[in-house]
């Protein structure tokens, strides 16, 4: 999953990006409304963190913009404004949901999970092929009944594949959705990353589930 956090305060845009990113999100970081407004037209987000006072346009602008644009990406908003009028201006402007700073960390990554998981074309709260069975909640994995433990990065691609479940998908979208703006790695990180997930879920069971479409990509499905 892939989130734009548009925030002026460096500080607090690092500890924000540095908590998403543990929790195995890809975080992108902008710190004006301009460069804000070109990244979530140019990008795919799952999420935009917004905060409402920004320098050259404010958050307000920036949310009527984005939602003008037809961009229908859930916008969680901050401010350090608490009045019940402030919330309202927030909502009306394309806001799905209102936070007044300074919050709980805890709290955030619950308005998080909550927003994307509503707006997921899957809003069952697990993701399930054959006896595969992820819980994007607390970030667990079992396959036949035995947990197994990943990396926030493997559980992240394998969150991804899941929700296209019986898709192809290439290697450049699983880059663009689990890896922020600036990565740049090897040119096989994605099959690195991908052989070792299929030794997790995959080995020693008959069922394969992540198969790889020569050329193209892999998607994970019961049929090959």
């Amino acid at each position: 999953m892939r989130i734009l956090l548009v925030e002026d305060e460096r500080r607090l845009s690092n500890v924000i990006k540095k908590g998403l990113e543990e929790d195995g999100y890809a975080v992108d970081t902008a710190f004006d409304g301009e460069e804000g407004q070109f990244m979530a037209e140019s990008e795919s987000y799952d999420l935009i963190i917004l905060d409402c006072l920004l320098p050259k346009f404010d958050g307000i602008t920036l949310c009527k913009n984005i939602r003008k644009k037809g961009h229908k990406t859930p916008i969680l908003m901050l401010t350090a404004k608490s009045a019940i009028e402030d919330k309202v201006l927030g909502l009306d402007s394309g806001a799905d949901d209102y936070m007044t700073k300074p919050f709980s960390f805890l709290e955030l990554r619950s308005r998080v999970r909550a927003l994307i998981r509503r707006t997921s074309r899957d809003s069952t709260t697990t993701l399930t092929v054959a006896d595969l069975v992820v819980d994007p909640l607390k970030h667990t994995v079992e396959r036949g009944g035995k947990n197994i433990a990943f990396t926030p990065k493997e559980f992240s691609i394998l969150e991804f594949l899941l929700h296209h479940k019986d898709e192809v998908v290439t290697r450049t979208m699983v880059t663009e959705h689990v890896w922020d703006y600036n990565f740049e790695g090897m040119s096989n990180v994605v099959d690195v990353f991908l052989a070792n997930l299929r030794k997790k879920i995959d080995k020693n069971t008959s069922k394969k589930l992540i198969h790889t479409v020569h050329g193209v990509g892999y998607k994970i499905s019961e049929v090959a």
